[in-house]
């Protein structure tokens, strides 16, 4: 727990200070209705650390605060429609933007009650025309810079807040998580013990009964629920005949932490002895009682035969010599089945030994307390590659066995079915295996029984079928490669005849042509052996929003160009196992096709977000949405709507997703598309 708390610590630490307010340029909003007022303050006021926004009227400037934050507002007081105290009066009004400064500028209204009346709007200065322009260029570096240590304290609270939340949350959940083990242990051993197992209140009023209690005394939990405890007994050791319910009571008090004989009452009104043992725990003041009850029926009847049975020894030696031969006679029958039942268990044990011994599985018994191999079958030994005595009182990490997909060490004491693992032989060999897990006692000593089925040459030939796969889709995508690649190559080959039969000089225009063919095929072998190889991903953990921060100047200027928009909308998401080239390839490929699904001044839209399960990466459009025919076969090779296109640039995508283990959803309608790629979220060790 103390490393863990140190981690989420220098967690914490290391996100404040490597996320703080980035320098931007502040927004300043000067209102007045004459322009060559706004000309002379952005004269003065003109800076690099600024962006000076202009508004000739107060519906104007509400209009800009509706778009942008901004750090000052110069007001002018007199102008037409909506005067500066009343829109002084709205900015304060209004939660966004009542924080603002204001500062009025005027050169009419310099009466003392036209200055109390603006400090009493909301007003933070009241400047008269003429001004110093050094002053005024002074006072607006000041509140700036107020402004800007404002927004760094918000940012900086902010983020600290979302770590500790972030803290606090992994506690609970945590917390939640042995809360959950906890109780499904413990009814887990409740409905599989064969005791009856009640508990009740101070009063003795029945609180509740596990599944027993409905074999053992014919009883179900609502017959039982509220009734008094001593309905299900008849007589306890120590009532002496008084019979009384509260004498039985206070005798089933007296016995916590006692063994004490009893007679149960069961509902058909039959009966039967039992053993009957108390424990009391106190929840929230209250005291429960915890009452187990066992049937010694069988017990009771072993007992009376015995005591029967010497009785009749004692009569037959005092009687008769001839009843003391039969009964050593009886004796020699009990002996004889004794033997017998000791060649059956001994019968038994070979049988298991055999069936260890020779079964192909990787059979291995492991203690949990000693933490080392207690014995192995020689399927184990053949395989490994170890001698018996070589992994004998080993340690489960002399085989290195991981997950498949997680690559994390398994935990022995969890039993496992069929789950896919890695192991590594005493040659260094990683082979796959199927596990399963189940614990036993060893002579009281609690065991893991393990049993390994080797899948190597399964899995070497699972991965020769989907070789074998890839290279026929690859066969059947040849023909559409050679289409593809043909006609730049005719183009090529017409103009090069051409030349070769006239032999003049060819014209820059036909070697420009030439050489867009030539490029155009290039392109397209490139992007099919970007689809069609099964390289290994160069992968990192690295933050999603980072890549996206770096790649968005990028795809904002080929927006720019197109006369459209492109926004970006990124919230907290943490580190994922990306390749950075990859992930900038899907991100760009996505982005160029939204642009291009737009006409002018369409938006596209970047966002990103976590929930408990993915990161999640949502670009969208605002096109004209995609048809039924064309999303069926969207990612197919070789498809697409456009003029120029190759059909690689989706497929290519999808191929990216499946190596980051992702998924891509595609959600369209007539008011534009959207695509999420959702990335499975990294699991804490």
């Amino acid at each position: 727990m103390e490393i863990l708390t140190r981690e989420l610590t220098q967690k914490k630490n290391s996100t404040v200070n490597t996320n703080s307010t980035p320098i931007k340029k502040v927004n300043i909003l000067m209102v007045d209705d004459h322009p060559e007022n706004l000309l002379a303050l952005e004269a003065v006021l003109t800076s690099p650390n600024y962006n000076l926004v202009s508004a000739t009227s107060g519906n104007e400037a509400l209009k800009y605060m509706l778009k942008q934050d901004f750090a000052v507002i110069l007001l002018d007081v007199q102008m037409p429609g909506l005067n500066g105290f009343e829109l002084a009066k709205i900015i304060k009004k209004r939660e966004k933007t009542k924080d603002i400064p204001i500062i009025f500028i005027t050169a009419i209204s310099q009466e003392d009650e036209h200055v109390q009346h603006g400090y009493s709007v909301g007003a933070i200065d009241y400047i008269f025309k003429p001004f110093q322009p050094d002053t005024l260029k002074q006072k607006m570096e000041q509140f700036v810079r107020i402004q800007q240590k404002h927004e760094e304290e918000l940012f900086q609270n902010k983020l600290e807040r979302t770590v500790e939340l972030e803290e606090m949350n992994e506690r609970l959940d945590r917390a939640a998580l042995d809360l959950r083990r906890s109780e499904a242990l413990t009814q887990a051993i409740t409905d599989t013990l064969m005791d009856t197992i009640v508990t009740f209140n101070e009063q003795g009023y029945i609180l509740s009964v596990n599944p027993a209690a409905t074999q053992m005394f014919g009883y179900t939990d609502d017959d039982l629920f509220g009734q008094h405890v001593v309905k299900l007994f008849l007589n306890i050791e120590g009532d002496e005949g008084q019979g009384s319910p509260y004498f039985l009571f206070s005798l089933i008090e007296k016995a916590v932490g006692k063994v004490v004989e009893s007679v149960a009452l069961r509902k058909d009104e039959t009966h039967f002895p039992a053993d009957i043992q108390v424990g009391v725990v106190t929840v929230e003041g209250q005291r429960i009682f915890v009452c187990t009850i066992r049937d010694i029926t069988e017990r009771k009847q072993i007992e009376e035969v015995r005591r029967q049975q010497f009785q009749n020894l004692e009569q037959i030696v005092e009687e008769r010599k001839l009843d003391l031969e039969l009964a050593n006679e009886r004796l020699q029958k009990e002996i004889t089945e004794r033997k017998k039942m000791a060649d059956f268990l001994f019968a038994s044990k070979e049988r298991f030994r055999t069936i260890f011994e020779s079964s192909p599985n990787l059979i291995a018994i492991y203690s949990l307390n000693e933490k080392s191999f207690i014995d192995m079958n020689t399927s184990w030994i053949n395989t490994t590659g170890y001698s018996y005595d070589e992994i004998k009182n080993e340690k489960i990490s002399v085989l290195n066995i991981e997950e498949e997909i997680s690559g994390y060490s398994v935990d022995l004491s969890l039993p496992v079915r069929n789950l896919k693992v890695s192991y590594e032989t005493k040659s260094g060999e990683i082979r796959a295996g199927l596990l399963a897990t189940e614990t036993i006692d060893v002579h009281l000593e609690p065991c893991v029984l393990i049993v390994l089925t080797d899948i190597t040459e399964t899995a070497v030939l699972e991965k020769e079928i989907f070789r074998l796969d890839r290279l026929n889709l690859i066969g059947e995508m040849a023909a559409g490669i050679a289409h593809e690649i043909r006609n730049p190559m005719t183009t090529v080959h017409g103009f090069l005849q051409l030349v070769r039969n006239e032999r003049d000089e060819l014209p820059i225009e036909i070697v420009d042509l030439m050489l867009q063919e030539l490029n155009r095929a290039n392109s397209i072998i490139t992007e099919f052996l970007t689809l069609a190889k099964d390289k290994v991903s160069n992968k990192k953990m690295q933050n999603l929003n980072t890549i996206i921060e770096s790649l968005f100047p990028l795809i904002q200027a080929e927006a720019l160009r197109c006369n459209k928009h492109a926004i970006l909308n990124l919230h907290s998401c943490p580190d994922l196992l990306l390749d950075q080239k990859e992930i900038r390839q899907i991100i760009l490929n996505v982005s160029l096709n939204g642009l291009d699904a737009m006409s002018s001044n369409g938006e596209l839209s970047i966002k990103t977000y976590a929930n408990e399960q993915e990161v999640v990466l949502e670009i969208k459009d605002q096109g004209v949405g995609i048809t039924p025919e064309v999303l069926e076969k969207m990612g197919t090779p070789f498809f697409t709507t456009k003029d120029e296109g190759t059909g690689l640039g989706l497929a290519i995508c999808y191929s990216v997703a499946k190596r980051h283990h992702a998924t891509i959803h595609i959600d369209t309608g007539k008011k534009g598309t959207t695509f999420s790629i959702c990335f499975k979220r990294m699991k804490l060790q």
